[in-house]
């Protein structure tokens, strides 16, 4: 279960950053103290799903997107979730990513040039 509360604890972090709010604005919109969602974000937190919904109405996305089960549609999203995935990484880490990016890209294109 643990894993899980990770999980959407790191999913709503993403989701509030994403939207360019703080925890103490979210905590504000879901009458909730910012450290309680910095603690929901670390996967401290157990939260009800009443909570949870407070949460889903606030950063007005789906309950799947709170259980990061659902890729976003939008591309701006997608790249936004991108850098939220990178920027914790070392910069070894990001050249080793780009690299990959870029063959893969590369693979691409070929194929459709066929």
């Amino acid at each position: 279960m643990a894993g899980l509360i990770n999980q959407i604890g790191k999913q709503i972090r993403i989701l509030r950053k994403n939207r360019g709010l703080t925890q103490e604005q979210l905590g504000e919109i879901v009458k909730l103290p910012q450290s309680y969602i910095g603690g929901v974000e670390r996967g401290e937190k157990n939260i009800s799903i009443e909570t949870r919904e407070r949460f889903i109405l606030a950063l007005k996305v789906s309950p799947s997107e709170v259980f990061g089960t659902e890729l976003p549609s939008d591309k701006e999203k997608i790249l936004d979730l991108l850098k939220v995935l990178l920027q914790n990484r070392s910069l070894k880490e990001i050249e080793i990513i780009y690299n990959l990016s870029k063959d893969v890209l590369s693979a691409f294109d070929a194929k459709s040039a066929d």
